[in-house]
């Protein structure tokens, strides 16, 4: 079921599904909820009420949001303001699962309202501000292709390019990828929704990597191992842990993952996340059957 959750400055589509402990899921730039197409139906009858949320500007939820940086971007920091506005409305607090942009988010929204966030997995998150490594460009062809894809759709403001870009962070395609991609594509398509996506570049993660040593809750980092956004995903996703306080972090790797993990792989990622949820967010409902 659809719901239109009202904040300030705009609204939050959001699926809701299940009982239990509630799971807030967020995706990444230039996307939209349903990336999280698998994960929810498996988090669900895994015992957890799941809200699957379009980002401000994406998806279903409502354009033109203004932006604590002033201008007209959207940042980490804003997205974690409406993640915190979702929980609050259904009723937290909840575990955050976020994809990149929003990995950083849930980062921001853990340390700014530990009451509310129980415990946060960060999906191949852009939690750090990136620093371009000119010599992997070189060596690693993966990164290169991920990199070329990347710069040029914010530089050129280019939907063909951002469509070649899946090709890369898809090494291995569900079934219903080019479906998928398509109805991802048409979304972007619609007025306004392009230009919103431009606006998730004109901000970096530096509030985010700010706010790790102030995180108090676990944190569960899932990196793709064959991820185009990172010269070497398992690192990054090890430094991000080294940042958090001892023994609140670790990293799990998925084998063949690009930077879409979630959306390659749905049981797996969701095996991964619901095993750290069980120890760390409540106990989930058990259903018969």
């Amino acid at each position: 079921m659809t719901e239109f959750v009202t904040l300030e400055g705009g609204r939050i589509a959001c699926d809701v599904i299940g009982d239990g402990p509630l799971v807030v899921l967020s995706h990444g730039m230039g996307v939209w909820r349903q990336d999280y197409r698998d994960l929810v139906p498996l988090l669900a009858d895994a015992g957890y009420r799941v809200v699957n949320a379009d980002m401000r500007g994406h998806g279903e939820s409502s354009l033109d949001w203004p932006s604590v940086t002033g201008k007209a971007a959207i940042s980490r920091t804003d997205v974690a303001g409406d993640l915190l506005g979702v929980i609050r409305h259904f009723g937290g607090p909840a575990a955050i699962v976020g994809h990149s942009l929003a990995g950083g988010a849930a980062t921001i929204a853990a340390a700014q309202a530990p009451e509310l966030v129980t415990a946060i997995v960060e999906i191949n998150p852009f939690t750090r501000v990136p620093r371009l490594d000119f010599s992997a460009l070189f060596t690693n062809r993966r990164y290169r292709r991920g990199m070329t894809r990347l710069l040029g759709t914010q530089l050129l403001k280019s939907p063909r390019l951002w469509r070649k870009y899946f090709d890369i962070a898809y090494p291995t395609k569900p079934g219903d990828y080019q479906q998928h991609i398509e109805n991802l594509m048409t979304i972007l398509g619609q007025p306004g929704r392009w230009e919103e996506f431009m606006k998730t570049g004109k901000t970096n993660p530096a509030d985010a990597e700010a706010q790790l040593p102030g995180v108090e809750c676990p944190v569960l980092v899932i990196m793709g191992a064959e991820d185009p956004d990172f010269p070497d995903p398992q690192a990054e996703g090890e430094a991000i842990v080294a940042a958090l306080k001892a023994g609140l972090g670790r990293v799990a790797v998925v084998e063949d993952g690009g930077h879409y993990p979630h959306s390659q792989f749905g049981d797996r990622v969701a095996e991964l996340i619901t095993a750290f949820l069980r120890e760390h967010a409540g106990e989930p409902e058990r259903h018969a059957g």
